[in-house]
């Protein structure tokens, strides 16, 4: 059984001072336990189970497999409110007689809601604990699915598809401030790229399913199904996911307001770098995910089916990026990795103008952009792992910080593609054009505020 409800044993060893009538001799030697903010696994016999650097290190691996699968569903919830209807743009655009940017907005609509309720999610979870904020917003994302579904006008639909958003938020930031809650150091890389791997699956699966689902189906249909998902994460948020913040440590001092913990992670150049990396990333991505369907869709005239294998192909880029990534972070350093995602980021993307100014067709836009996704898959885990391993107990705030930033930002600049396209439509240099902006400012976060050789390395 382990222990979640004590804080950190900073206090006397009071477990093992109950199992003998014997006072504790203050004049002895502090334990390894007190001086390193261990903690103890409970057993039959506490004073002398294992010390434990992190709570869940002790959790049995069966326990800890389901929640990996259940918090890696509840943060591919997020992905899946993103990705699932993006093949039915050019249905979207014709049902309500619009333009591809005005469709867009809806995309921008959902990322301003994962923002906001991301704000709102991880502040009140640090405060009131994991479950209640969890199982709140999910069952708003229930209620805003349905709405979209039945929404009669494109401006409906925005407003549905921002409670959709802020909804889904609450699964990637809570996850995040489980898994941090139960593990740090490297195990917490480890932790974050197994979640990771499970809810990658979203961005492969979705566009696929979502085809599918037009085929048989009109575009309200997959919001059907997106509430339908969303219903069963509440049921098993309600069965499953324990509360891994206890009251104890919803007031360690510092951190008893959202003003202190704002202030504890924006005081941190480090944080403040990888958000600006995170961001910008984030944006670079999500410029492709609203261009991509009118490019390959319209302008290499790809069907739904087409267009949904494709994209999967490219989110494989980014699991494959994601596990590699986590392997390499706990040996030589994520911020390391970072430098080399950055990097690949900025030239694949501006491989994508280069090839489509030469006239190297569908293959000179499909090769890069793969890498591309690729180097995201490598820069995802390390942003987070340099963000939640500096924080414990802010976790909450500091993952939603990191998700209101990617996402909000994101839904600013991902509407660019098709303003600036607005007379001659997207293509593939319009959208390269913000990825390598996107690009080129968080390589210079890197080097110019993260600083990697300023950064600590890793706990075990």
């Amino acid at each position: 059984m382990l222990d979640t409800a004590s804080t950190p044993a900073r206090k006397p060893a009071s477990d093992a001072a109950a199992t003998t009538d014997r006072a504790p001799d203050a004049s002895a030697p502090r334990p390894p336990a007190l001086t390193t903010g261990a903690i103890r696994a409970l057993g039959r016999n506490p004073a002398t189970a294992p010390v434990m650097l992190h709570p869940g290190d002790s959790i049995p691996t069966r326990r800890r497999v389901l929640y990996i699968v259940l918090l890696g569903a509840l943060t591919a919830l997020g992905p899946f409110t993103v990705d699932l209807y993006l093949p039915a743009f050019p249905v979207l655009e014709a049902d309500f007689q619009t333009t591809a940017a005005a469709i867009q907005l809806t995309l921008t609509g959902t990322m301003i809601g994962f923002a906001l309720g991301q704000l709102v999610v991880g502040p009140l979870s640090d405060k009131v604990g994991r479950r209640i904020p969890l199982l709140a917003v999910t069952a708003l994302h229930v209620v805003a699915s349905v709405a979209a579904a039945f929404a009669p006008t494109l401006e409906l639909l925005m407003v549905a598809r921002v409670g959709m958003g802020m909804g889904a938020a609450a699964g990637g930031v809570v996850a995040m401030a489980i898994v941090r809650d139960l593990f740090g150091g490297r195990r917490l890389v480890v932790m974050l790229s197994r979640l990771a791997l499970v809810s990658g699956v979203a961005p492969v699966a979705a566009p696929l399913i979502g085809s599918a689902l037009l085929a048989v189906m009109p575009w309200r249909g997959i919001f059907v199904v997106l509430a339908i998902y969303g219903a069963l994460m509440l049921v098993c948020a309600i069965a499953f996911v324990p509360e891994t913040l206890p009251k104890a440590r919803r007031s360690d001092k510092g951190s008893t307001t959202v003003l202190q913990r704002y202030k504890s992670v924006f005081s941190d150049r480090v944080f403040v770098g990888v958000l600006i990396i995170g961001g910008m990333t984030f944006s670079g991505l999500f410029s492709y995910l609203s261009a991509s369907s009118f490019l390959f869709q319209q302008s290499f005239g790809f069907d739904a089916q087409t267009y949904g294998l494709l994209f999967a192909v490219n989110s494989v880029g980014v699991v494959v990026g994601v596990q590699t990534a986590s392997r390499l972070a706990a040996r030589f350093g994520p911020q390391w990795v970072l430098a080399c995602s950055t990097g690949v980021l900025v030239l694949a993307s501006t491989a994508i103008i280069v090839c489509d100014a030469l006239g190297l067709g569908l293959w000179g836009t499909l090769i890069p952009l793969f890498v591309f996704m690729t180097a995201c898959g490598f820069t995802f885990p390390c942003v987070q792992v340099l963000a939640l391993d500096r924080h414990g107990k802010a976790a909450g705030t500091a993952a939603s910080v990191v998700g209101a930033v990617n996402f909000g930002v994101a839904g600013f600049i991902s509407p660019v593609v098709g303003w600036i396209s607005h007379d001659a439509g997207i293509t593939a240099t319009t959208m390269a054009s913000v990825m390598v902006g996107c690009s080129i400012i968080a390589a210079l976060a890197l080097w110019i505020v993260v600083r990697p050789r300023s950064v600590a390395p890793l706990t075990p």
